[in-house]
């Protein structure tokens, strides 16, 4: 009896094991003109030692690509379509017959997210038309019998009201009830996770004065913060992150639902007043977050010891279409032509030792000087005009030092009028978000390109 009952016990420690198992995957976004094909990015995704694959979508070429080949998919439905599936369970019928059902024999497809950061990047509407929606579409699932397939929703930390210190963690008032309640309901109920974007890059980019950058990066040796409720003790800020979340779920009376990270990395480059976008950082940030992850046994955080936490890093392709400051194209383990940024491995398997040495990183404390915002060379001129335009529509005088006559005037200079007009616009519209993009027509620089009596606006850093 006594060993019938260890036999049991062994094959129910073998099933939990196996339900939730410790690996570090890669998103896989498709925001660039010059990346490789879906099959070549197979290859790519196998060599970095991945386990898991998430896509923005359900492109049935990638699908495909990742037949046979034992690699966990995440598709998501996008955030557009969520609340016409909200209302109508013959279209959520439709969306899975023809996104999910024809692959799921040969594709490992075993996660599917009803939108990504809906709360933080799409209309009001949506929000409480979120898990309506999972729930149809969790019932399409049901009916074709795909059962092994988790959905949930992602979500970044700007859901949280409060995330300092970690246990006072609490989601935002507006969105608590109608939908957070809802979600931590419909993931217990369907033992799903909770799915987590993390990036420790951006709070210390913007307070990098009082908090340690070694801390960000998992290289703290005696930097620690202990939260004066819990008397938890924290070496990293990933943690510190996490368990915010932590304790806000178990503040709405949710403490068990495993969290799964949907997106966490560092950018390799960005733009000139970005600080601590590098590749030393960003392949030291990935590299222990790995460790970390697929760490046997399993770490877990101080508020969830020896849990573990199935990840994806972000991205794997630098993508030059990204909008957004120059960080935003440059998270990628991979150039577009598929060399490595930096020796990376996600399965944790190769030591540091094993990888070329990193560049120095040469922008660990802020810029300051002035910068600039001039066009891009070689930039397709009907596109630059049409930005020129929008610049310069903005009022404030923006454009008028390129009229006739005026010191800036350049006949024929499409490039020098487009640069101007940008420097112009960012200078004053920076503080209200505005950025030195125009939809990749235009690049930072700290190089004064005035000239003559023409004096162009800068940003002062």
């Amino acid at each position: 009896m006594g060993l019938l009952h260890l036999h049991f016990l062994f094959l129910f420690l073998s099933f939990s094991s196996g339900e939730i198992s410790s690996f570090v995957g890669v998103n896989y976004g498709e925001l660039g003109n010059n990346l490789p094909s879906p099959k070549q990015s197979v290859g790519l995704v196998q060599s970095l030692g991945a386990k898991c694959v998430k896509i923005y979508g359900a492109n049935p070429d990638i699908l495909d690509a990742f037949k046979d080949t034992n690699i966990q998919v995440s598709i998501m439905v996008p955030n557009e379509l969520i609340i016409n599936i909200s209302n109508s369970q013959k279209l959520a019928d439709s969306w899975v017959e023809s996104n999910v059902v024809p692959f799921f024999s040969k594709t490992k497809i075993r996660y599917l997210l009803v939108g990504n950061e809906v709360v933080s990047s799409s209309p009001k509407q949506i929000w409480p038309r979120i898990i309506p929606a999972m729930r149809k579409i969790k019932s399409s699932l049901k009916t074709h019998s795909l059962n092994k397939i988790k959905v949930s929703t992602s979500m970044a930390m700007d859901v949280l009201e409060s995330s300092f210190p970690p246990s006072n963690g609490t989601f935002r008032s507006d969105i608590a009830d109608p939908v957070v309640k809802p979600l931590l309901q419909f993931l217990t109920r369907t033992k799903s996770f909770y799915f987590l974007d993390v990036y420790p890059y951006f709070p210390w980019a913007a307070d990098p004065k009082s908090i340690s950058l070694d801390y960000a990066l998992f290289e703290s040796r005696n930097v620690t913060y202990t939260d004066p409720v819990s008397s938890l003790t924290y070496t990293n800020l990933f943690d510190q992150m996490v368990d915010s979340v932590v304790f806000a779920m178990k503040r709405l009376g949710y403490p068990d639902i495993r969290i799964f990270i949907a997106e966490t990395g560092w950018p390799n480059a960005g733009d000139i007043d970005q600080i601590g976008a590098n590749v030393y950082n960003a392949a030291t940030y990935n590299r222990n977050v790995v460790k970390k992850l697929t760490a046997k046994p399993a770490i877990g955080t101080p508020a969830r010891p020896g849990w573990v936490i199935p990840s994806l890093v972000f991205a794997l392709y630098n993508e030059n279409q990204k909008p957004g400051p120059g960080t935003e194209r440059h998270f990628g383990l991979l150039y577009p032509n598929g060399s490595y940024v930096y020796g990376i491995d996600l399965s944790g398997k190769t030591p540091d030792s094993g990888f070329e040495p990193l560049p120095k990183p040469g922008n660990n404390e802020p810029y300051k000087g002035k910068i600039w915002c001039m066009a891009v060379g070689g930039a397709n001129a009907t596109a630059l005009s049409s930005a020129l335009s929008y610049a310069c529509s903005q009022g404030n005088k923006t454009c008028d030092p390129i009229q006739p006559g005026k010191p800036c005037f350049k006949p024929d200079s499409l490039f020098w009028h487009a640069s101007y007009a940008f420097s112009s616009y960012w200078s004053q519209f920076k503080k209200s978000g505005a950025t030195c993009y125009f939809n990749g027509l235009a690049t930072q620089t700290a190089k004064d390109p005035s000239f003559g009596h023409c004096k162009f606006p800068s940003v002062t850093l």
